[in-house]
């Protein structure tokens, strides 16, 4: 018997979960697997342990781990993986497999257009800055400089940068800043999934703001449940019960 785990950040925000379930539920809705469950990585439950031992008792045979991450990197290639390690330790008799993170996609920077579009119907003369997480692998900044790349050819005529939260620079505060000394208007893009500490933080900075008076900065909503994030999500969690997920199983990924 087939289940799926779905397995986010997590935050200290309930909030947060709230939208974590709410997407993970209209996914579910795409897969026609009667037990699926969802569990985060860290500050919030159930964890994976817990989330495995449900399933294993409903009598799953094959579970297929599904990480609610916007780009791969080390919960990605290392935390989860661990995890799922000890997993397959305490059940010899279920087979594992993990999928990919959402990486680079279209239809991803499609959800960053719509957002621009929601925050103003004129962006003529504005700087977009996108803001990720941050991370110290450097596949997730190169695939952060890629949505930046495929972002232009939406909007050609306007300057786009990257700056990051933490872990990898440019930061956002100090970045944004130097913006707004040099007088310039900028739309602000959160590359985040959820509410949570890091998109509140960026809302109180921008509002700390002094600005001058023909000087804009706006707030662009982060991604939540559009659309296309559960299409890509249902996409990836079809791709691993085809087996054809990059990462196939965690015996091929360790051997």
């Amino acid at each position: 018997m087939e289940a799926v785990i779905y397995i986010c950040h997590g935050s200290r925000l309930e909030e947060s979960k709230h939208e974590s379930f709410q997407l993970i539920n209209k996914v579910k809705n795409n897969i026609p697997v009667s037990i699926q469950e969802t569990c985060f990585l860290e500050l919030q439950e159930p964890d994976l342990a817990e989330t495995v031992r449900r399933v294993a008792a409903q009598g799953a045979t094959k579970i297929l781990i599904m990480p609610i991450l916007l780009l791969t990197a080390g919960h990605a290639k290392k935390d989860i993986p661990d995890m799922i390690e000890k997993e397959k330790n305490k059940y010899p008799s279920i087979a594992f497999v993990y999928g990919r993170a959402i990486e680079v996609e279209q239809k991803m920077v499609a959800i960053l257009a719509d957002r621009v579009k929601a925050c103003t119907d004129n962006v003529e003369g504005m700087d977009l800055l996108l803001v990720g997480r941050g991370s110290s692998d450097m596949q997730a900044v190169n695939d952060t400089e890629k949505l930046v790349g495929m972002l232009r050819n939406q909007f050609p005529d306007n300057q786009i940068d990257k700056c990051f939260l933490a872990a990898s620079k440019p930061k956002f505060e100090p970045f944004l800043w130097e913006k707004v000394k040099q007088g310039k208007s900028v739309l602000v893009l959160p590359y985040l999934l959820f509410t949570g500490l890091l998109d509140k933080g960026i809302k109180e900075y921008i509002g700390s703001l002094e600005l001058k008076e023909d000087q804009r900065v706006l707030l662009a909503d982060y991604l939540g449940d559009h659309p296309n994030v559960v299409e890509v999500l249902t996409d990836r969690v079809t791709e691993a019960r085809e087996g054809a997920n990059r990462y196939a199983t965690m015996a091929e990924r360790s051997s």
